[in-house]
């Protein structure tokens, strides 16, 4: 296998070993040829290889985070991109445009995790705007927003 192909995706260029969940950490600043800035975020709920999210509460979880993200703050509202699972599971990729600190982007997940643990019911849980719309478990996802509210979403990542 030639490794130098895969040095230039940042996630592997992070020592996983060495990073202590759940924290924000902010990945990539990347500058367009027009001078757009957009930045990605590492949203890490659980201790990456040692625990994992299962399916239904991550994929639940991301339609929550993706809703309450958007109806906090309508500023902040009209720069996210993209809230996206990690394939590993382990969390979230979180993509904005213009340059934000970790400390910000924590403090608004914080806010929507807070609105998970009383969410009642699953935004777009349906065939048409969803499609898997029966891998959902609302109870997972609250579990999973507990555990991290119950540490503290820090900007700190490194153990």
């Amino acid at each position: 296998m030639n490794e130098s192909k895969f040095s230039k995706v940042e996630s592997f260029e992070l020592d996983h070993t060495k990073v202590k969940a759940p924290f924000v950490r902010k990945c990539t600043v990347l500058t367009g040829d027009r001078g757009d800035v957009v930045t990605k975020f590492d949203i890490r709920f659980t201790q990456p290889n040692e625990a994992e999210m299962q399916s239904e509460g991550i994929h639940t979880l991301e339609h929550l985070l993706a809703t309450y993200l958007r109806d906090a703050d309508e500023a902040f509202a009209s720069k996210i991109i993209d809230v996206s699972p990690m394939g590993c599971r382990t969390g979230f990729y979180m993509t904005i445009w213009g340059e934000w600190e970790a400390s910000f982007i924590a403090a608004r997940v914080t806010e929507a995790l807070q609105m998970v643990v009383s969410a009642e019911s699953i935004p777009a849980d349906n065939a048409v705007q969803c499609g898997n719309y029966r891998l959902h478990s609302l109870p997972l996802a609250k579990e999973y927003a507990k555990d991290v509210l119950a540490k503290g979403l820090s900007d700190s990542y490194l153990s």
